[in-house]
């Protein structure tokens, strides 16, 4: 009787993990950017002490690669718990820049003139749809490490590379650079992209992407036509 072929090492496993992880870089690259943007908000938008945004973003952005160097593929409580702080915290920080943002214009604050209001709300839209982008990327499938291990779980969005896996490597799963072109275009379409929502959280969370983008973006064009009247 022929013998059965041997088990799949730990280690050969681990190696398989490791190589279809995807790389930490492109969302640390995200992250610095709001991190840096912000600081360079009018003092009105931003969260006083004004380093205290960056310095937070980027120390917990420090825990993490720390605590998961080389490729996202570590599946650990305190980093889940990590990631979704540091997304929370760009949230945050972010929608109260954008309720200051939406009271200045309405109240003619001096940070409303052309050259600052089209860097503020630039930087208010942008954030914002990295921070979508980053919720999206965390709460899919159980996050960038949970895909890396080929996690059972059904996708909440579904990529056009899914449907047709004729076009792409092997074994594909959606990155973070997929996430945020897909945060990007629900924030400048307004309306269902090639990518579609599967789950009732992605949808609630598309909606409210839309909504803040348009109240953003509508203001601060409205207001600079006034100005430029």
């Amino acid at each position: 009787m022929a013998s059965p072929p041997p088990e799949r090492s730990d280690a050969a496993s681990d190696v398989d993990v490791e190589e279809r992880a995807e790389a930490r870089w492109p969302m640390a690259l995200a992250v610095v950017a709001t991190a840096i943007l912000h600081a360079f908000l009018p003092p009105e938008l931003k969260v006083q002490p004004g380093f205290l945004f960056p310095v937070v973003v980027v120390g917990l952005l420090v825990v993490l690669i720390l605590g998961d160097p080389g490729r996202i593929d570590r599946r650990k409580p305190w980093l889940s718990a990590t990631t979704a702080t540091l997304i929370g915290v760009i949230t945050v920080v972010n929608g109260w820049s954008a309720v200051q943002l939406i009271i200045g214009i309405l109240d003619n604050a001096s940070f409303t003139q052309p050259d600052e209001l089209l860097y503020s709300g630039g930087v208010v839209w942008f954030t914002n749809a990295v921070a979508f982008a980053l919720w999206f990327w965390d709460l899919d499938r159980g996050g960038a490490a949970a895909r890396a291990h080929q996690t059972t779980a059904s996708p909440a969005l579904l990529f056009p590379e899914m449907m047709h896996p004729e076009y792409v490597a092997e074994n594909w799963y959606p990155k973070f650079v997929d996430y945020l072109s897909f945060s990007f275009a629900t924030a400048t379409a307004f309306s269902p992209t090639d990518v579609s929502a599967l789950r009732t959280w992605a949808k609630l969370l598309m909606i409210c992407e839309s909504l803040l983008s348009l109240a953003i973006g509508g203001l601060v064009i409205a207001r600079a036509i006034n100005i430029l009247q």
